[in-house]
């Protein structure tokens, strides 16, 4: 396989990835991917990409739900 950007040779490998969404920040250091030896451009597999939704939507529930909680009692310091 080639690289759609350099037209360099691409191995299976691992690549980081990362994602700022409405305030939260996900970041995996090691996806197996597709990486091209030349310019370093990563490409993921569908089974990666799947996982890495799921996480993305799963992070995105419980940020949701800590926006929406109430807290129960309000302290104040003097």
């Amino acid at each position: 396989m080639k690289c759609i950007y350099c037209q360099g040779t691409i191995e299976r490998n691992f690549a980081p990835f990362h994602i700022s969404r409405k305030g939260c920040h996900l970041t995996l250091n090691e996806v197996p991917a597709w990486v091209c030896g030349q310019c370093g451009e990563a490409y993921f597999e569908e089974k990666e990409v799947e996982l890495i939704q799921d996480m993305i939507r799963i992070i995105q529930e419980h940020s949701d739900r800590m926006k929406t909680d109430t807290p129960t009692q309000h302290v104040q310091f003097a």
